[in-house]
This record gives structure tokens, C-alpha cells and sequence, in this order.
């Protein structure tokens, strides 16, 4: 009977957990995590905090109890894997409430262990009161705030998916809201005119944003920032990024790449082969070129949760890459991308061709239909699709999904053309955009 030990119990954790359990009914399977809740939606929490999601207990998909009662699997709550004896193929584990420690042995040892939300050495930064949101915990935290102090004002120290999502949300529970983002747009991951469109609609709700600029000193609650200007805020939220927790591994002798994750390979096993890295900390490749890539994102966890599980019970299915296909809502707006986007086209040995196609979602007189700006990166020599993104009022990840799809099949853009893609006035158009962006191709 074969024994695994698993460290993290959210998204890739838990999902690993459950599908070793769904191939093999035998396997002794204990689960380890340090924070106090398992297996919850994390990428719902800014809309419990903006009120969308009115209870938030309804992000968490299983506890504990259920997982031994239904499934035969021991999940301990607020215990630290602290090292990992390779040789001896144990891990020590220490108990967070009681402070005492013991050893775990295993078989398998899959690592699941997620990310730190990155916090800069700011002056002063501790006169403040500020929150990052990275777990269920923090989460609390931001809504027993909002809800007993009453703020007016936020600063949200980064604009990358989770920042433009908890200013929308933020702005809608009446805050004031500021963004402060190092780099010179928004979402620095969407090409720039796609990010300018972003950026728009974040002013056109009221959110003021600082370009190019960082908190260099905070007094209280007015904030210094390196162009001079003051800002007022009666609380700020970093969301400038995730650092991946590989320090157990590091510990160990796991091999750590360049994304600073832990290097896996196309079964997700890292330089020990008894030992596999899922989710946020662990590194794989692009599908595309095949560099190095880490996604810090819910599908890539459960995609590699389920190839751990079947390569651990006896099938090899090997996972592939990542495209960093993702959606996120920005008021009226849906913001998509996928593959490669301009910068990484341009800093790559390829060459390549861009179509911007601007369409109706729908039939234009058809009463509930809106604007659609699609841009998508082709290969100039195999036509291949290579990245696109997408923003626009509706229908923005149906075609995201197709050109994600597109990607993965090595669909070249006169494949698009060909698409026979569902139509009625309601949802779109005799030709869709893709069609469009196919048909436009020189």
C-alpha cells in the first residue's frame, strides 16, 4: 500500500489529493497545511470582499472532517512540513498550535506549498495599516476591517489581476480607491493597448492610478511616493505579486530554476523522483517555446493534480506547457489573454505578425451587444497561432477559449477561417471575430 504525503491543502493540494483517492481506493494518503482552512475558491475572494459572494464559507468546497469521513484521507490543519529527509524518505511536521514536532515517513512526497505575497521594504511601512490578500485568512482580516472601521480610502499597491479586481470591488462597497504600479501600465502582462483600455476603464470609475511610481515612505495614512506627490489612504493592500514558498525544498536539495520555482518535469517530478511539485512554486514550460514558466493560477494546479495522481497510480500522461490562458473582470469590462503576448514575442528568436480586429460581440442590432478589441500574435513563416488577448463588454472568453484551443491543436490563422463556430443574433455574428482575425490574415 503505497503512502503520500502532501503539503498544501488548497487548490492543488486538495484536487491531488481526492483524484489519488478516485484511482486507488488502498493508498494511505495524509495531507498537511498550516493555515486553518482547505480547499477553498481563493480566486473568489475579492468578490466577497466587494459583497458579489454574500457568505464566505461558500468558497470553501470540502473541510477536513469530510475528507476522512468520505474519502479516507487525513488532512491536518495549522501543521508545518518543516524539512524533508530524502533519504529516509520522511518529513518533519510541526504542530502550530501545540508547537511540538513529529515525523511523517512516505512513499510519495508531493509539494503543493503556494506562494507569499511579496512585501516591500517601505520607511515607516509598519505606521500603517495594511493587508495582503494571498489566503481565506487574509480574507477575514480585510472584511473585519471594512466592516467595523468604516475606510474611505484604499491604495492598492500593484495593478496586476488581483489589484484591477479588488479596486473594481472596492470602488463598488464605496471606497476610494488609488493604485500605485511600478511599471508603466497596468496588467504589464497585456500588450499595451490592450492595458491602455484596462486603464481607461479603471478612470472612468473613479480609480486614480500612479504609473511609473512606488510608496518610498509612509506616515500613517499619507503615503510618499517617489514622484513627490502624497497620497492619503486609510489602508493599503499590497498585491504586487507572489513569491513561490520553495524554502522546504531549497532545504532538501530540490533543484530551484529560473522563475524561482521548483523545477518539475513533464510528470511534474522534480530532481527526486519520489517527490513532485504542483501549483503555484512549481516550475514547468511554456507550451509554446518551451522555456521555463511558472502560472500562478487555479487551472495549472488541478491540470497538474490530475497527471500527478494518474502517473503516481500507474499512467503516464505527460503535461505539456502552459499558455497562462486567464480571464479577469474589470467593471464593465472582460480582460483575456493567452500564449505569448508582444514583449515576449519581440525578446524571442521568432518572427511574427499581429491582426487587431475590433468587432460587435454580437449582431449590432440586436439590443444587448458590445464592443470587442481582439489582437492576435500568428508566426509569419508556420502561421500558427501564438498568444492573443481580448477585452471587451461580453462574450470576451468564448473567444479566448477558441484561440487558447487554437493554440493547444497548432491551428495555423487559415484554420481560423474555417471555425464553424455557433451563431445567432444573440451571441454573435454570420462571421466571428475569429473568423474575422483568420479572414484578415495576410
Amino acid at each position: 500500500m503505497k503512502k503520500i504525503v502532501i503539503v498544501g491543502a488548497v487548490a492543488g493540494g486538495a484536487t491531488v489529493a481526492s483524484q489519488i483517492r478516485f484511482y486507488d481506493k488502498n493508498a494511505e494518503i495524509v495531507v498537511f497545511d498550516q493555515d486553518d482552512t482547505m480547499s477553498y475558491g481563493a480566486c473568489g475572494m475579492p468578490y466577497v470582499i466587494g459583497g458579489k459572494i454574500s457568505e464566505h464559507n461558500r468558497l470553501i468546497a470540502a473541510t477536513p472532517e469530510e475528507f476522512k469521513n468520505e474519502r479516507k484521507i487525513n488532512v491536518f490543519l495549522k501543521h508545518r512540513v518543516t524539512k524533508i529527509d530524502r533519504q529516509l524518505k520522511t518529513v518533519e511536521v510541526l504542530n502550530l498550535e501545540s508547537q511540538q514536532s513529529f515525523k511523517e515517513t512516505y512513499d510519495f512526497l508531493i509539494l503543493s506549498p503556494g506562494g507569499t505575497p511579496i512585501v516591500p521594504e517601505t520607511t515607516g511601512l509598519e505606521s500603517a495599516i495594511m493587508f495582503t490578500l494571498r489566503n481565506f485568512s487574509d480574507m477575514k482580516k480585510i472584511n473585519g476591517y471594512i466592516s467595523t472601521e468604516k475606510p474611505k480610502s484604499c491604495v492598492i499597491v500593484g495593478a496586476g489581476f488581483i489589484g484591477v479586481e479588488m479596486a473594481e470591488n472596492l470602488v463598488d462597497i464605496g471606497l476610494n480607491v488609488s493604485i500605485v504600479e511600478k511599471s508603466p501600465q497596468v496588467m504589464n502582462i497585456m500588450d499595451v493597448d490592450c492595458s491602455a483600455l484596462v486603464e481607461k476603464e479603471l478612470s472612468d470609475h473613479g480609480v486614480r492610478i500612479y504609473k511609473e511610481d512606488f510608496i518610498t515612505n509612509v506616515k500613517g495614512s499619507n503615503l510618499v511616493l517617489d514622484s513627490g506627490e502624497t497620497i492619503q489612504a486609510d489602508f493599503i493592500l499590497m498585491s504586487i505579486g507572489v513569491s513561490p514558498n520553495t524554502k522546504l525544498a531549497e532545504d532538501a536539495g530540490l533543484t530551484i530554476g529560473e522563475t524561482r520555482g521548483i523545477v518539475t518535469n513533464e510528470y511534474l517530478q522534480t530532481n527526486d523522483a519520489y517527490i513532485y511539485a504542483i501549483g503555484d512554486a512549481a516550475e514547468n514550460k511554456d507550451f509554446i517555446t518551451g522555456d521555463a514558466k511558472r502560472v500562478p493560477l487555479a487551472w495549472p494546479a488541478h491540470r497538474q493534480a490530475f497527471i500527478v495522481a494518474k502517473h503516481i497510480t500507474g499512467e503516464k500522461i505527460p503535461f505539456k506547457g502552459l499558455l497562462g490562458t486567464t480571464i479577469c473582470k474589470v467593471f464593465s469590462l472582460d480582460v483575456a489573454l493567452t500564449g505569448l503576448n508582444e514583449r515576449a514575442l519581440k525578446d524571442s528568436p521568432m518572427k511574427f505578425e499581429t491582426i487587431i480586429q475590433k468587432s460587435k460581440s454580437n449582431a449590432g442590432y440586436y439590443p444587448d451587444h458590445a464592443n470587442i478589441f481582439l489582437k492576435v500574435h500568428y508566426d509569419s513563416v508556420t502561421r500558427k497561432v501564438l498568444g492573443a488577448q481580448a477585452v471587451g463588454g461580453k462574450g470576451i472568453d468564448k473567444r479566448i477559449d477558441v484561440l487558447s484551443t487554437a493554440i493547444f491543436a497548432g491551428l495555423t490563422m487559415d484554420d481560423l477561417q474555417a471555425l464553424e463556430l455557433a451563431y445567432a443574433p444573440p451571441y454573435s455574428s454570420p462571421k466571428d471575430p475569429v473568423n474575422m482575425v483568420g479572414y484578415r490574415a495576410n
